[in-house]
C-alpha cells in the first residue's frame, strides 16, 4: 500500500507540474495586465480563466496518465481474454479495471521511484526549479514510452508533423511521442489478443463440428464449448500465464 500511495503521489505531482507549466507558458497575462482598474472599465477575468484551464487539465489527468503507462495494453488484453472465453460479464468490469490498474502500478513502480528520487524530492527541498523538476519527471516516462514505441509509428507522426531535423530522441516532443506510443500499445495488445483467441476458437470449431455430425443442429455450440474453454483455461493456469506474459513484455 505504501508503494501504491507513493505512485499516486508521484502521478498527482506530475499532473500539477504539467498544469502549472501549461499555465506558465500560456499567453494569458497575469492579473491586471489586460484591463485596468479604472472606473468604467470591465473587471479582470484572467484569474478565473487560469482556474478554468487548471480544472480542465485536472479533469483530463486520469486519461493522460493512463495513456502514458502500460494500462492501455493490459486492459485490452484482459478484455480479449473475457471475450475469447465467451463470458459476457465475468469477470466484471470493476475486477478487470482493478487488476489492470494494480498491474500498471507494479510495472510502473521503477519509473515512479526514479521520478520521486530525481524530480519530486529535490523539488520539495527547493533544490531545483519547477521547470527542471518537470524535465526530470518526464525523462523516465519518455524513456519507458520510447522502449515500447515502434519506429514505424514514431516515423508516422514525425512525418505528419513535418519534423525532419530530428537527430536524437531528445528532439522528439511529447505531442509526437505520446500518440505514437498509444497506437504501438494498441497494435501489441491486438497481437496478443489474436494469439489468445486461437485455442478457444479451435475448441469452438471442434464442438460445432461434433454437434453437426451428431445431428444436434438446434443446440447452440456455445453452451457446450464454454465449460471446455473454462476447463482448458484453468488447467493451463491461464491467469498466471497471461499476467506473466504481459508484465515481462514491458521489461
Amino acid at each position: 500500500m505504501k508503494r501504491i500511495a507513493k505512485i499516486l503521489t508521484v502521478a498527482l505531482i506530475i499532473v500539477f507540474l504539467t498544469a502549472h507549466t501549461v499555465l506558465a507558458q500560456s499567453e494569458i497575462p497575469i492579473f491586471g495586465e489586460i484591463f485596468s482598474a479604472e472606473e468604467g472599465q470591465p473587471t479582470n477575468y484572467v484569474f478565473s480563466l487560469r482556474v478554468l484551464i487548471l480544472l480542465t487539465i485536472l479533469t483530463l489527468a486520469p486519461s493522460i496518465l493512463i495513456m502514458m503507462t502500460s494500462f492501455t495494453r493490459i486492459i485490452i488484453v484482459l478484455s480479449f481474454i473475457r471475450n475469447a472465453l465467451g463470458l459476457q460479464q465475468t469477470p466484471p468490469n470493476q475486477v478487470i479495471i482493478g487488476l489492470a490498474l494494480f498491474l500498471t502500478f507494479f510495472i510502473m513502480a521503477p519509473v515512479g521511484t526514479q521520478i520521486n528520487e530525481e524530480a519530486i524530492q529535490p523539488f520539495i527541498r527547493e533544490e531545483i526549479s519547477q521547470d527542471l523538476a518537470y524535465e526530470r519527471a518526464m525523462a523516465p516516462i519518455r524513456e519507458f514510452m520510447f522502449r515500447q514505441t515502434r519506429d514505424k509509428d514514431l516515423g508516422l507522426f514525425l512525418n505528419m508533423s513535418k519534423m525532419e531535423d530530428v537527430n536524437n530522441l531528445d528532439d522528439i516532443p511529447n505531442h509526437v511521442l505520446i500518440p505514437a506510443f498509444i497506437i504501438s500499445e494498441l497494435k501489441t495488445a491486438f497481437q496478443i489478443g489474436f494469439v489468445i483467441y486461437i485455442p478457444f476458437l479451435v475448441i469452438d470449431m471442434i464442438v460445432s463440428s461434433t454437434l453437426m455430425s451428431m445431428g444436434m443442429m438446434m443446440l447452440p455450440p456455445v453452451i457446450i464449448s464454454l465449460p471446455f474453454k473454462i476447463l482448458l483455461f484453468i488447467l493451463v493456469d491461464g491467469w498466471n500465464l497471461i499476467v506473466k506474459s504481459v508484465v515481462l513484455g514491458f521489461k
